[in-house]
């Protein structure tokens, strides 16, 4: 499964095509990001599609992959359900849903102080306490899609909110790999904890209105 973090009900990595799997990654269907023809589910993509990314320009499509949420027969555990981030939590313009092991960029001052960069990489898993934030059932049919790239990639989503997109070498050689291709690093949950701790207690955290790009680009 390529680019995707798949877990057993139980939590465990999941190895074999005919056990229930959870995909905790990936863009869920009906997001829409910026592309080269303006704003686009991410089911209706297809390699060689140009997308608009954060820090690279237009950058073409190098696979899109698709995936159900959950192949279990009994009901999805709500440890693997969507979260759906209320509008304004995080400057967004409207309710954003992202799958808990998704990356979402984000910034936070603590961040800066931290590490130099006021831009920081959160598992999705990590904004459960945040204000305005809940877990959703995942309907019927349920389905996640990867867009892949050559390298890594982080692109615009609608409302505001940015995630990171996994080149087409996929997760297995992620491990192993220190080269430009992986050029974002995400943040360990308990590092990512620390910063929406920050983020609660900020009362322009979450200012409806100003997205993440914006604020990037504002005046100091």
């Amino acid at each position: 499964m390529l680019g995707w973090i798949g877990t057993r009900a139980d939590g465990s990595p999941a190895w074999q095509d005919d056990e229930p799997v959870a995909v905790q990654s990936g863009l869920l269907h009906g997001t829409r990001v910026a592309t080269g023809q303006g704003w686009r589910p991410v089911q209706a993509l297809c390699a060689g599609d140009l997308v608009v990314t954060f820090d690279a320009g237009m950058q073409p499509l190098t696979g899109v992959t698709r995936h159900p949420v959950w192949t279990g027969g009994a009901p999805c555990p709500s440890q693997f359900w969507p979260l759906e981030l209320s509008r304004g939590t995080l400057g967004n313009r409207g309710p954003v849903r992202i799958m808990p092991r998704q990356a979402i960029l984000i910034e936070s001052d603590l961040a800066e102080t931290l590490w130099g960069d006021p831009f920081a990489l959160l598992p999705g898993a990590a904004l459960s306490d945040l204000h305005g934030v809940h877990r959703v059932t995942p309907g019927p049919g349920a389905e996640v899609v990867a867009l892949h790239f050559e390298t890594q990639q982080i692109v615009f989503a609608e409302h505001g909110a940015m995630f990171l997109c996994l080149p087409s070498r996929g997760l297995l050689d992620y491990a192993g790999s220190d080269d430009a291709a992986w050029s974002y690093q995400v943040l360990s949950l308990d590092q990512a904890r620390l910063l929406v701790s920050e983020i609660n207690g900020d009362p322009l955290a979450g200012q409806p209105g100003r997205t993440l790009s914006e604020r990037r680009h504002a005046p100091a």
